[in-house]
């Protein structure tokens, strides 16, 4: 603690940022948090980025977050603001992302009257944040912000929501401040190292799986340098591909939508479970049906109320995924090669597609042949998703943003965020038009603050995966999910970005080559048979299997 500084409640605020190096603020704006907005004016070592919508601005900072291993930041203004930027903040928390929101709110003296856009806010948010919190006093800012900084960053990292009444951020006091984050790393303990080896000793085919944890520790390259010493499969927790090098001869698969039979059944042939810095959530285990009792799970995660919540682990053990493999890495143990060596051939099956390649498989093996080693690629909610987790290869760490949450409208407004953290890096985003129509508004954002990223949108005019459900259950009943045309491409030319439409992969790879050059943002629209539902199968030949 140094000595206390006289400031203004919004001052304090930009200075705890400041402290943890957080440089951009994400928002649109609000007449209850001006004096923050303000604060920011003033302050040289800080951006804001003014959004066309709170739900892009949510995006914009959880992608950023993610691409950065920094706290996101988003502003907005009373209930109106907060419930359109909700979508991320659950995001945020389904995905275990650090993401800070600063909420204005009401004048004190008009509480609890209904006041204009008033609402509790730290109720609404409390079922999808880490913390919550209103502050009442000026002089207990520093505290509060630096507090609910360090929760959005340790442990299991999430969202915490800070509600600030208009008055609050008007007041001035003696503010004194603590000292930056240090994230924990806890370690597992000498019984548990013991039993881990003592465990997988006996295993004759684990299986590791891994999932965000590792990647928030900054792990991947101490899972790389385990799995390589004992020859142990790993396969990538649901929509955390960049976890491990897809190319490596000891991955064996992504868990996902749609993930192949072959690879699910190796994951049921394992007379172990290794799950580090995953929660086990139900898409990863497929509807929690995965993992059987006959399989011993050794369940590493940093946050203890993950251990149990899905499978009763025969060994749970909290720890930071990092140091966890390192002294992991030390053990004496057997080498699995030719049980690895047999997951790693059942993936490599499962990237040659079944029949006459679509266009859309082309579209992903351009990306993967032109695209630099080190771009990253975020992806929307949707059934063109699947094309890309399939076939597309993640052979470098960092290099993909997606939300396991599902959320749709998110690929353009996290790949944003995404190129706002990584300048140097290209990024390109992944999109339905069901998902892109809902937060294109911010390729106004993009041209106006020059973030050249790409976009590419599958447009069949259908809200695809839902329809798809439709057709399993109700064939032939089509209600809700047609679309109607939208020129994208026009669009976004409109709005002072670079269009291409393309029907083909030969247009696709020209739009491509030409987009990589631009130095703006660039909207690729594919257009799509509806036929070409899903990767795996067509309209008619789901109506068909419910014959």
């Amino acid at each position: 603690m140094g000595h206390g500084e006289w400031m203004s409640s919004s001052k304090a605020i930009i200075q705890c940022l400041k402290l943890e190096r957080i440089q951009k603020a994400f928002c649109v704006p609000g007449e209850s948090y001006l004096p923050l907005m303000d604060a920011i004016y003033d302050e040289p070592e800080m951006e804001l980025i003014s959004t066309r919508h709170e739900g892009g601005a949510a995006f914009m900072a959880e992608g950023f977050a993610k691409a950065s291993g920094r706290p996101g930041v988003v502003m907005a203004t009373r209930a109106v603001g907060g419930a359109n930027l909700a979508i991320g903040v659950h995001t945020a928390y389904q995905d275990s992302t650090p993401l800070v929101v600063f909420l204005g709110q009401v004048d004190s003296r008009f509480r609890g009257r209904e006041g204009f856009q008033e609402v509790d806010l730290d109720r609404f948010f409390a079922p999808i944040s880490k913390w919550t919190v209103e502050i009442q006093e000026a002089e207990r800012v520093p505290e509060i912000v630096q507090r609910a900084l360090r929760i959005a960053m340790t442990g299991r990292p999430g969202p915490v929501v800070i509600s600030l009444p208009e008055d609050l951020l008007k007041q001035s006091a003696v503010m004194e401040f603590g000292d930056p984050v240090t994230r924990p790393s806890p370690c597992p303990s000498t019984r548990e190292i013991a039993l881990i080896e003592e465990l997988l000793k006996k295993s004759k085919q684990p299986l590791l799986i891994a999932g965000g944890g590792v990647k928030s520790a900054g792990g991947e390259e101490a899972l790389l340098q385990f799995a390589e010493k004992f020859s142990i499969p790993v396969m990538a927790a649901f929509r955390r591909h960049d976890v491990f090098p897809n190319n490596h001869s000891l991955y064996a698969g992504h868990l996902g939508l749609g993930t192949s039979p072959s690879i699910l059944n190796y994951v049921k042939e394992a007379d172990t479970i290794v799950a580090i810095g995953t929660r086990l959530s139900e898409v990863t285990t497929q509807d929690y049906s995965l993992l059987n009792k006959n399989q011993p799970l050794l369940h590493i995660d940093i946050d203890s109320s993950t251990l149990g919540k899905v499978y009763p682990p025969y060994l749970g053990v909290v720890a930071d995924a990092k140091e966890c493999l390192n002294t992991l890495f030390k053990l004496k143990l057997p080498s699995w090669e030719k049980w690895a060596e047999k997951g790693n051939k059942s993936y490599l099956a499962t990237l040659m597609p079944k029949g006459e390649p679509t266009v859309n498989h082309h579209i992903i093996t351009l990306l993967q042949r032109h695209l630099p080693r080190d771009a990253i690629v975020t992806n929307d909610a949707g059934n063109f998703a699947g094309w890309l987790h399939a076939f597309y290869q993640f052979n470098q760490k960092k290099t993909y943003v997606g939300p396991t949450s599902g959320a749709m409208g998110y690929g353009m407004p996290a790949a944003l965020g995404v190129k706002l953290a990584c300048p140097d890096q290209k990024v390109v985003s992944l999109s339905g038009d069901g998902g892109f129509m809902m937060t294109m508004q911010e390729i106004e954002t993009a041209v106006r603050y020059q973030i050249p990223v790409i976009s590419i949108v599958f447009n069949n005019r259908m809200y695809g995966t839902i329809r798809m459900h439709q057709e399993i259950h109700f064939p032939y009943k089509t209600i809700g999910t047609n679309l109607g045309r939208v020129p994208f491409f026009e669009i976004a030319k409109e709005l002072g970005a670079a269009g291409f439409y393309v029907k083909s992969s030969e247009e696709f790879k020209k739009a491509l080559l030409h987009a990589l050059l631009e130095k703006r943002p660039s909207v690729i629209e594919v257009e799509n048979d509806p036929e070409e539902i899903s990767f795996t199968s067509t309209i008619e030949q789901l109506r068909l299997r419910q014959k």
